[in-house]
């Protein structure tokens, strides 16, 4: 059933008027709703914001993004609240009200009106999946029951701001090459645009008997007119296909093999995914949730079909009474030294702190891994681009050198 939105006031027990919205499927669950906050409807009316022109407009895809970041904040800030002494919906209202993100905090507001009805915080945030991860999910859950709600929050947000600089050092390692690259190809466009048809219309008024390389290049600039709107056609249909289908099992188990096949790049995607996996295994550890329950989630949020593959094997081998070591030690995503610290954690009854030493180790390799591909892709790049412009260059010169040579 839809929910929405309604405007209502109500009395409270002293009397006082009180205005607010709320969210409901009807205007009897919206009475209901305000019946166990303690006040007494006077009138309700749909929301006139959720509704005619003032409507928010929504494009599909277009939407601002719930952003590890945005959580990270969100969780550090209940965390603190919480310690402080401030009760949950308290914190709850304070979030839903400084939360920069819209739909965070709309969320929020949403998640406080559950919790005033009586539903546990764990409950609500599970509603809208679509907003928060079942890692943070699960982890709430968790210290709902263990009566530690402020230590899984900070537990949450310590999580999420190591996966925020994580992601922040694939970034810096991504950003700077896929910049470059599109600079390059928007200057040999202009080139085949603007400058190779100048020159190609004075060969032509020469006569000039054209070299293969000036020869493809003009082809290549004649054809322009058609190779443009194909190649924009081509790219955005692929991003309309790629949003769509690219968390599909067909194309996942297609796509993430092949990522960690890359170059250099498959090697870093691989620590990364290690470092994921280690570091959320070892948090949900802590926290007291079940191991089998623990490896599906953390196979969820890995990203990675590859992994997420592995870690199943992982699951079946646990509920058969087996280890945890024993069928990584299978996977060649994993190397040696991973299966063999989780396996003497194992052992030692210690597996909680290998991991987090794991994921510790390999934070740093990735971090040198980045620093290490930023300082080599520099000048890599700097050639690609020469090679490319100075090549088109050389290439619609050449049969003016053979004019030249043939004048003496």
């Amino acid at each position: 059933m839809a929910t929405l939105a309604y405007a209502y006031t109500g009395r409270d027990q002293t009397g006082r008027i009180v205005k607010g919205k709320l969210e409901g499927s009807s205007e009897s669950a919206v009475v209901a709703r305000m019946r166990t906050m303690g006040l007494s409807p006077v009138a309700i009316t749909e929301d006139a914001g959720g509704s005619g022109l003032s409507r928010e407009i929504k494009i599909p895809g277009f939407e601002k993004k719930i952003k590890t970041k945005d959580l990270s904040v969100a969780s550090r800030q209940m965390a603190t609240m919480i310690a402080a002494g401030l009760s949950l919906l308290r914190t709850l209202q304070i979030i839903s009200e400084q939360t920069e993100n819209p739909r965070l905090a709309k969320a929020f507001e949403g998640v406080k009106n559950d919790v005033e009805t009586g539903s546990s915080f764990s409950d609500s945030i599970a509603r809208r999946p679509e907003i928060f991860p079942p890692l943070m999910i699960n982890l709430v859950r968790a210290g709902e029951v263990g009566g530690f709600l402020e230590g899984s929050l900070e537990s949450i947000a310590v999580n999420y701001e190591a996966e925020v600089k994580l992601n922040g050092k694939i970034k810096s390692a991504m950003t700077y090459p896929v910049i470059v690259l599109i600079i390059a190809l928007v200057a040999v466009a202009a080139m085949l645009i603007f400058i190779v048809p100048v020159f190609s219309a004075m060969f032509k008024q020469l006569g000039a008997q054209l070299p293969l390389p000036t020869e493809f290049l003009v082809v290549l600039s004649n054809g322009m007119v058609y190779i443009g709107p194909i190649a924009l056609v081509l790219i955005v249909g692929f991003n309309i296909w790629w949003r769509i289908y690219k968390n599909t099992d067909r194309v996942r188990q297609f796509v993430d093999p092949l990522k960690l096949k890359i170059p250099v790049f498959g090697e870093l995607m691989k620590k990364v995914a290690i470092a994921r996996l280690t570091r959320n295994l070892a948090m949900m550890m802590a926290a007291g949730v079940p191991i089998l329950r623990s490896l599906t989630i953390v196979g969820a949020v890995s990203n990675n079909w590859t992994v997420e593959q592995a870690l199943n094997k992982v699951g079946e081998s646990v509920r058969q009474g087996k280890s945890i070591a024993e069928p990584l030690a299978k996977e060649p995503i994993f190397p040696s030294m991973v299966t063999q610290m989780i396996a003497v954690g194992e052992d030692s009854g210690a597996l909680e702190v290998m991991l987090h030493k794991v994921s510790e180790f390999y934070d740093q390799e990735v971090e040198s891994m980045t620093e290490q591909l930023t300082a080599l892709i520099e000048p890599i790049m700097i050639a690609v681009i020469g090679v490319l412009v100075g090549g088109m260059i050389v290439a619609l010169y050449m049969p003016i050198f053979d004019i030249y040579s043939h004048i003496k």
